[in-house]
């Protein structure tokens, strides 16, 4: 089906994107993905690019707002060229949101500059060892100094995207007790320098995909924290962090669809040259009807999609939307990849062939950002259930 959710300025951003990933990213990834990092240079160079300060005023050197369209085509063609842009998209469309709504002018002053050059790069830490989707459970601790001049950061965090490439990152720390009858009261976002005394880097976890992005276990012992650094007012971190959460959502469902169209396109170029009986693997039936399957699919997926961006872009998004986009793309990338990844036989698990690298890459769609049952549960409140 024809897309209508992008203009001529969209398809000429596109072409640009494409042309940058073809020369910067596609030649090298390959030793990327076997360091388990980007190099920081290539943050400096999306910044030179013009894409790392989506949304940062003119005054600040930024674009100022842009939509999250041209957010989404950046994805679209990581996906097309089937490699990642090490958490570029994390700092960018995730946490730099947090920063446009709640930051001081003094903070917007000392930080927005170098996001929009590629000297500043971000990633958050909320997850910790036994507290995945329950937020509320977070024990990492801020309490404020005597004089009132800092606050004092203690805790330990784990699966933080991208912290070894970043120069800030937003924590999130209980400054003040649960209560029974509020536990996800008393929380607060921290911007926490990754160099500050105290904040050290753990294991480099190791993962089946996603491997041109570092994961981290971090830990915090006695850190300085300034009182200038709590974005936002103190104890409200948990609505802070909700009301990001449908941009985090449509971002992994853009995403997901992409990656589907990508093993479509894999699998349509490998079936088509590889010849099994004396005939093209594509002239078989049971291969024109799974990747008319697949097809299908993805169609229903891009349309929910491209449905959901204009709901973003127009700030009607809600998060029963985006769990339905999220749970629905997701649960449709990972039975069209496995398809297309069979239909390459046992080329399929090699490496050499970036079908095998999307299978692994796809999987851990349906965990972050809200597994596809945290989801659901989302979806059935929605619906009075």
């Amino acid at each position: 089906m024809k897309r209508t959710v992008y203009s001529k300025d969209h398809d000429a951003f596109r072409m640009m994107i494409r042309e940058f990933i073809a020369k910067e990213v596609v030649p090298h990834y390959e030793e990327w993905e076997a360091q388990g990092t980007v190099p920081r240079e290539l943050f400096r160079k999306l910044g030179a690019l013009g894409v790392t300060g989506f949304g940062i005023p003119e005054e600040y050197g930024g674009p100022g707002e842009v939509g999250y369209k041209y957010q989404a085509i950046i994805t679209e063609e990581s996906a097309r060229a089937a490699v990642m842009l090490g958490h570029y998209g994390l700092s960018t469309g995730m946490v730099l949101p947090y920063l446009l709504t709640l930051a001081t002018e003094d903070q917007k002053q000392r930080w927005f500059p170098g996001l929009v050059s590629g000297d500043i790069t971000l990633c958050i830490a909320m997850t910790e060892p036994g507290t995945g989707s329950d937020l509320a459970g977070i024990r990492t601790s801020a309490k404020l100094s005597q004089d009132g001049d800092h606050y004092v950061l203690n805790g330990a965090k784990t699966f933080i995207s991208g912290a070894r490439n970043s120069e800030l990152c937003v924590v999130v720390a209980r400054t003040s007790p649960a209560t029974p009858e509020d536990r996800r009261g008393g929380l607060s976002l921290l911007v926490v320098p990754t160099d500050s005394d105290g904040f050290a880097y753990g294991r480099k976890l190791d993962k089946i995909g996603l491997r041109s992005s570092d994961t981290n276990e971090l830990s915090f012992t006695d850190i300085r924290v300034p009182v200038e650094n709590l974005l936002g007012e103190e104890g409200k971190g948990f609505s802070y962090l909700g009301q990001n959460l449908p941009r985090e959502r449509i971002s992994v469902g853009v995403d997901a669809t992409a990656r589907a169209a990508a093993a479509i396109e894999l699998a349509k170029a490998y079936v088509k040259e590889r010849n099994v009986f004396g005939k093209p693997v594509a002239s078989f039936q049971n291969t024109k009807f799974v990747l008319a399957e697949c097809a299908t699919e993805v169609e229903a997926a891009q349309a929910l999609v491209d449905k959901g961006m204009e709901l973003e872009e127009s700030g009607e998004l809600t998060p029963a939307d985006a769990a339905k986009i999220k749970l629905f793309t997701t649960e449709v990338c990972g039975r069209v990849v496995d398809k297309c990844l069979q239909l390459h036989g046992g080329y399929g698990y090699m490496l050499e062939y970036p079908i095998a690298r999307l299978y692994a890459d796809v999987r851990v769609n349906r965990i972050y950002g809200g597994s596809s049952e945290v989801m659901k549960t989302i979806i059935a409140k929605d619906l009075g259930l």
